[in-house]
C-alpha cells in the first residue's frame, strides 16, 4: 500500500480546534470594528467587529514546478474561515491555512456569527489584450487550457465575493471579467469597501475597466490587490506595482502598516478614496537587502 499521509487537506494534523467557532455561535457581542489585512497576491483577512476572522485568496506557486511566482510559501495563519474565489494557484491555497471552515469558490449564501457571505458565479477574465502581457491569448495558443465562456475550463470560472458585517458591504472581485452576466451586478448591489485587482501592467482590469466597476457600485473605497511586490512577488509574474494607478487618483491614501481599521462612519464619509497597503504585508516576507528605491524593480 502506498503513503499516502501527504493526500489531501491536513486538518486532521492540525493542534488547533474550533471552540473560537463554538463561542462565535453562541453568540458573541460584536463590539469591535472590522479590519483589513493584506497578505500579498490577492489575500485579504477580514476580522469582523465580533473578532471572526476570514482569509479570502491564500496564495502558493505553480504546482507544476518549472518556474515561481513567489519569492516565500504564504504563512500557515490560523483563522476561522478560508475562501477561495478561483481554482488559479495565486488563488487557491486553502491548505495553507489552519481553519476551521473552508469554502473553496463559495456559490450562495453562507451566514455565521455577525458575517454574511454571498458568493456569486461568473467567470475569470479571458480578454487580456489590454494587458501589457496577453496571457490569456498565450495560454490559448500554447496550452490546450480552454478560457473562453461558456466552454472555459473549470480553472476560468470565478466567485465574487460580497461581505457584510459591521454596517459595511466588502467586495473581494477575485479576478472576474469587467463584464459580468446578467442578473450578477443586481446580486452586487452597492459596495463600500471594493478589493480589485489593479497594477501597471493591467493583468486583470485596465484603468477604464476600474474606473467604470467602481462608478457601477458606488465604492465608498478602492483597494488594489494582485500587484508586485519586490520582496514577496516574483518578476516572473510580470506585474508591477499599483504606484501608476495610485498617483492618477485625486483622492488617495497609502496605509503605513499591512492591516487597517474600517469604522463604519469613517468609510460611508469617503467618496472615493483609493487606499492602498503598497509593500506592507501582514507577515515577514523574505530579505533580500535594501533597495535604493524598491519601487525601481518593478
Amino acid at each position: 500500500m502506498s503513503d499516502k499521509v501527504n493526500e489531501g487537506l491536513w486538518a486532521w494534523k492540525q493542534s488547533e480546534n474550533n471552540n473560537r467557532m463554538i463561542e462565535l455561535q453562541a453568540g458573541a457581542d460584536a463590539v469591535g470594528e472590522v479590519r483589513l489585512g493584506y497578505f500579498g497576491g490577492s489575500a485579504f483577512r477580514i476580522t469582523t467587529p465580533a473578532g471572526l476572522t476570514l482569509m479570502i485568496d491564500p496564495w502558493r506557486n505553480p504546482p507544476w514546478g518549472t518556474w515561481n511566482w513567489y519569492l516565500c510559501d504564504f504563512p500557515e495563519v490560523e483563522v476561522d474561515i478560508g475562501l477561495s474565489t478561483h481554482a488559479h494557484f495565486d488563488h487557491d491555497a486553502l491548505h495553507r491555512l489552519r481553519a476551521s471552515t473552508l469554502l473553496d469558490r463559495l456559490i450562495g449564501r453562507f451566514e455565521f456569527a455577525d458575517a454574511t457571505i454571498t458568493g456569486i458565479a461568473d467567470k475569470h477574465v479571458s480578454d487580456a489584450s489590454h494587458a501589457d502581457v496577453d496571457w490569456a491569448g498565450l495560454t490559448r495558443k500554447l496550452t490546450p487550457l480552454e478560457t473562453l465562456p461558456p466552454n472555459n475550463w473549470r480553472s476560468f470560472d470565478n466567485t465574487i465575493y460580497v461581505i457584510e458585517t459591521g454596517g459595511l458591504r466588502i467586495l473581494h472581485w477575485g479576478d472576474n471579467r469587467p463584464d459580468p452576466g446578467p442578473g450578477v451586478w443586481d446580486q452586487i448591489g452597492q459596495i463600500d469597501v471594493a478589493l480589485l485587482p489593479i497594477d501597471g501592467s493591467k493583468h486583470i482590469l485596465g484603468y477604464d475597466q476600474v474606473a467604470a466597476l467602481r462608478a457601477k457600485i458606488g465604492a465608498k473605497i478602492v483597494v488594489p490587490h494582485h500587484y508586485f511586490i519586490w520582496n514577496v512577488t516574483h518578476r516572473a509574474s510580470t506585474l508591477t506595482t499599483p504606484n501608476e494607478w495610485m498617483e492618477s487618483q485625486t483622492n488617495s491614501q497609502w496605509a503605513d502598516s499591512g492591516e487597517v481599521a474600517l469604522p463604519r462612519d469613517w468609510v460611508k464619509s469617503q467618496d472615493g478614496l483609493a487606499l492602498c497597503f503598497g509593500e506592507n504585508v501582514c507577515f515577514e516576507p523574505p530579505q533580500f537587502g535594501a533597495a535604493k528605491d524598491s519601487t525601481e524593480l518593478a
